[in-house]
């Protein structure tokens, strides 16, 4: 009995044994089977984004504009450097060689101990050095110090059209002009590479997808054209000390932009040490009145509409009227002239009664025909539509205002653009500066050369309509023909062995704080074709608050006059007027017979100042004005962008990867913005410098009082929502980078900066 006992207490504890056995079988292999085959997978694998490359600008003869290099990046793995004490002698002995801008924290001693410090597997060193630096790195053979390659945006020219193209981040995540608006296609589509890892973690076998290069784009750029209207530009701000400068050059034919040349500029390889102003594209989102240029527009209207012809008597009342209250003056007392001679004598009073002959809203309708108060969709980023009221909201004197230039805010793509229709015979074509696109490499795209040609695209592309008539185009081209050999711009415009013509402006600056014209700030501007009967080109020169004299033909003549002639001759367009001895020319142009002086002022700013409110929410100029919010800028748009995830090395193309197996759960990051950071102490803004539309309404004639000022309020360790209610109050923009909690800012906490400033954020978990 007893030993029955006893064999039944064995059995009971083998069958107990055998339950709980299969249980914990069933427990490990069926409900946690997942878990844990996770877990051997990341123990055992690594998966590395594999950077794509990213697509080449090239200009309309496939002149490489913007590349992708190969450069290399320093890493440490924290584990394989004992000690707090060795990790700080480590981070000095690196922070020597590789901190070499005294304004980047990033690669300080002290930030690069602290990453060290707050990660066992991964910490970034410094990124994209030159080879220089990484022979010097090498030489100190620091254990747990690696190499890893990673693509780099070259701009070979360096300041060559730096607006328009642009510039990347760190992250390889394009920050402003083509490289912005066309990021996602640039950027191209990552590949993984999965690797086995021993129990050693040495690379056993890897497995690669290859990613997607990014396309290639090409604009309608010229190099040669752009480098010629970049230099004229350059020796315009030497000579006047202006505050800025744009030219813009396009095929009337077509609406390619041939240049778009913007001074002071700045250098995309170093971005990082430009000021907001210097990233800004001038010629799409700022706005100024643009004066008596904008008496083309009148004079061409009256012609269509009928209600004058170029050889009608118009009184000019010895130049002096009223209308509505208001006095409007021309720059010297005109008699009884010819509607030619009015314009080439930039009268006022003329424009003023021709205007009023068509009526506001016959006058209106070709004021938004020539492409004003819209935007024209240029391929490029923050483009303004500009300022113009509708008809019911103008005052008595708005339509003389806007007749001569005041009382509306335009860019200089929409003034170029409006005189290229006047030279193609009388068609709006909307301007356009992405020419191709490709997904692979050049050999799939085309150089087209520009040669000028006569003709009108058939059909008319998108968007494109007609405006004036082939007659009264022709009409305006001989008017304006007027300009340069009789009127304001004589001699100082005038081509040696090309016909030319165009229109002098002189337009008092506006401060958005007091709603006021400046009496000392003055933009002067230019806007030409050439040649007259067969034009090749159009120009627009603007040039913001030259020193000194401040006119239009003085200042910005000069410039078209310049750019045209070496463009012209560049591109071999015959000669249709007799050459001239560069001597008597000279004299002719350094001796000029006439200046124009700026109109009076008579527009209505509080009424401009209020359409800023009428504008779309995304437009650039939204919300500058009265405590409006601004717009979101390129920093939320690439948040949403072609991003890895942080946890995931990043390796490149068809290369194995170079980090050694020790790199293991946290490799180099997909760079979103920049390198991953300690939680104690966060790396710098390294992309800080992103181009966003500035706060103020224009950098040409509407620009804050220099004097008023608040202080930048500290926005770090606070979470989204806060930091938004704080830049509110504090009457600042702010642009948000990422999500979760504040981590840097620029400009730094107590700096000084204008009302309505964009503070850049970035935001980490």
């Amino acid at each position: 009995m007893r030993r029955r006992l006893g064999l039944l207490n064995i059995s009971l504890f083998f069958v107990v044994w055998v339950v709980l056995i299969c249980g914990r079988l069933v427990w490990l292999q069926v409900i946690h089977h997942k878990d844990f085959v996770d877990r051997a997978a990341r123990q055992q694998q690594r998966t590395f984004e594999v950077a794509p490359r990213r697509g080449i600008l090239y200009d309309r003869n496939l002149h490489e504009l913007a590349m992708t290099t190969l450069a290399d990046s320093v890493y440490a793995v924290p584990s394989e450097i004992e000690g707090e004490a060795k990790r700080q002698e480590v981070a000095a002995a690196l922070a020597r060689i590789v901190h070499t801008d005294p304004t980047d924290r990033f690669t300080s001693a002290h930030q690069i101990a602290a990453r060290l410090n707050a990660s066992r597997n991964f910490a970034w060193i410094a990124r994209k050095l030159t080879p220089a630096e990484i022979a010097r790195v090498k030489t100190l053979n620091l254990k747990g110090v690696y190499f890893q390659k990673e693509f780099k945006r070259f701009y070979p020219n360096s300041q060559l059209a730096a607006q328009v193209l642009g510039y990347v981040g760190t992250d390889d995540n394009g920050l402003g002009g083509m490289e912005r608006k066309f990021n996602r296609d640039l950027h191209g589509v990552p590949g993984r590479m999965l690797t086995a890892l021993d129990a050693r973690r040495h690379v056993l076998d890897s497995q690669e997808r290859e990613p997607d290069p990014g396309q290639n784009l090409v604009l309608t750029i010229d190099e040669n054209i752009q480098f010629m209207a970049e230099r004229a530009l350059d020796s315009a701000l030497e000579r006047t000390h202006a505050l800025n400068g744009t030219v813009v050059v396009q095929d009337p034919y077509t609406g390619q932009i041939l240049a778009l040349a913007i001074r002071p500029t700045f250098n995309p390889n170093d971005f990082r040490h430009a000021t907001t102003s210097l990233l800004k594209n001038h010629a799409v989102s700022d706005i100024y009145e643009p004066g008596s240029t904008f008496k083309l527009v009148t004079y061409s209207a009256a012609l269509e509409q009928k209600v004058t012809t170029p050889e009608q008597m118009i009184d000019c009342q010895g130049g002096k009227m009223e209308l509505a209250g208001r006095i409007i003056h021309d720059s010297h007392a005109n008699g009884v002239l010819t509607v030619s001679q009015a314009l080439a004598e930039s009268s006022d009073v003329a424009a003023v009664k021709l205007a009023l002959r068509m009526g506001p809203q016959t006058f209106n309708k070709y004021v938004h025909d020539f492409g004003f108060g819209s935007r024209s969709d240029i391929e490029l980023p923050a483009e303004t539509r500009g300022l113009l009221a509708p008809t019911k909201r103008w005052s008595g004197s708005s339509i003389g205002s806007i007749a001569m230039g005041q009382e509306v805010g335009v860019t200089p793509i929409q003034l170029v653009t409006m005189v290229s229709a006047m030279a193609n015979g009388g068609v709006y074509l909307p301007p356009h500066i992405l020419m191709e696109r490709s997904g692979g490499t050049a050999g799939k795209l085309r150089p087209v050369a520009f040669h000028p040609h006569a003709e009108l695209p058939d059909p008319l592309p998108t968007g494109a309509h007609r405006v004036i008539s082939t007659m009264t185009a022709a009409q305006m081209r001989k008017m304006m023909e007027g300009v340069v050999l009789f009127g304001t711009a004589k001699n100082i415009a005038r081509l040696n062995g090309y016909t030319s013509g165009g229109k002098t402006g002189t337009a008092q600056k506006i401060d958005v704080l007091t709603h006021r014209y400046s009496k000392t700030k003055y933009i002067a501007s230019f806007v030409g074709i050439a040649p007259l009967n067969n034009p090749a080109i159009s120009v627009a020169v603007i040039i913001d608050s030259p020193q000194g004299n401040h006119y239009g033909n003085v200042n910005a003549a000069p410039v078209f006059r310049e750019v045209a002639q070496e463009v012209l001759e560049y591109l071999g367009v015959p000669h249709d007027t007799n050459l001239t001895p560069q001597t008597d020319l000279a004299k002719a142009q350094s001796e000029p017979e006439m200046e124009e002086a700026p109109s009076e002022p008579a527009g209505d700013l509080d009424a401009l100042f209020a359409e800023v409110n009428n504008l779309p929410a995304d437009d650039p100029l939204r919300g500058t004005v009265n405590g409006q919010q601004p717009v979101p800028s390129a920093a939320n748009e690439l948040a949403s962008g072609p991003a890895s995830s942080p946890d995931q090395p990043q390796a490149v193309p068809a290369t194995p990867p170079p980090a050694p197996a020790a790199v293991a759960s946290h490799g180099p990051p997909a760079i979103p913005m920049h390198a991953p950071a300690p939680k104690s102490e966060p790396p710098p803004l390294e992309e800080a410098a992103a181009e966003a539309p500035e706060p103020h309404v224009s950098g040409h004639g509407i620009v804050i009082n220099a004097a008023n000022r608040v202080g930048v309020p500290s926005f770090l360790g606070e979470p989204l929502r806060v930091a938004v209610e704080t830049a509110g109050t504090a009457g600042l923009a702010l642009q948000i980078v990422g999500s979760g909690i504040a981590r840097e800012q620029v400009p730094a906490p107590g700096s000084m900066v204008p009302p309505g400033t964009e503070i850049v954020v970035r935001f980490s978990r």
